[in-house]
């Protein structure tokens, strides 16, 4: 039997332990020893990200801003559809993670920042968001397992009216703000709603294929004019 090597651990701003684990190649980050990524487990991060900038492949000057880095498979999917002048900004609060994405050791994101497209940012996404009115045709937050499922307390906000709010407003006119859950989310969808946002759910499996748990996407919007 392959045993689990413990790479490292960091504490996120409000003390929520967060620790890397390897097992067998693969990488798993777990929060209060509740699994929150693995590099075996990405197909729905790269659903999120394909489904949002795919309909800005043709928009000179694309604007997006990616919410948590994770292992990076948000952003690789972005990379590969949005156009040479695009720009990505992430936002990751834990140091350690981009560390740990940035080590040459492990086979994480580090070509994936190196593209010059992107700006990586150590801060709190709700700060980069609320820096930015207007700024982004698209907007991905995947900082934590979902509003019914979080693990980190102070992602708390994000998911709320005032945050959903501010993140509607630092979007470009037509941009797009969607987010990724661990389960389906009825009552964040509804609250999207409320806040006069027009919202698809979709249901993806975790891994390619036919089987496997399913991930949540809720991609929203403002509605047309």
């Amino acid at each position: 039997m392959k045993r689990v090597e413990r790479l490292g651990e960091a504490a996120a701003p409000d003390g929520t332990v967060m620790t890397l684990y390897r097992h067998d190649g693969a990488y798993a980050l777990r929060v209060n020893n509740v699994e929150l990524m693995n590099t075996r487990c990405f197909h729905s991060e790269e659903q999120l990200a394909e489904r949002v900038c795919l309909p800005l492949a043709g928009t000179p000057g694309a604007r997006v801003l990616i919410g948590g880095l994770g292992f990076g498979f948000t952003l690789r999917a972005a990379l590969r559809v949005l156009p040479a002048d695009a720009a990505v900004v992430v936002a990751e609060i834990v140091a350690e993670v981009i560390e740990w994405n940035r080590n040459p050791e492990y086979p994480l994101a580090a070509g994936a920042l190196a593209d010059p497209r992107v700006e990586l940012r150590h801060a709190d996404v709700s700060h980069v968001l609320r820096d930015g009115p207007g700024e982004y045709d698209a907007i991905m937050l995947d900082v934590d397992n979902g509003a019914g499922a979080l693990t980190t307390g102070a992602n708390a906000a994000l998911y709320r009216a005032n945050g959903v709010r501010t993140a509607a407003a630092a979007l470009r006119p037509g941009g797009r703000l969607a987010y990724w859950s661990a389960e389906a989310e009825p009552e964040f969808a509804a609250l999207l709603r409320r806040t006069g946002l027009e919202v698809d759910e979709v249901r993806v499996r975790a891994h390619a294929g036919r089987s496997g748990p399913r991930h949540t996407l809720l991609i929203a919007h403002a509605p047309a004019k």
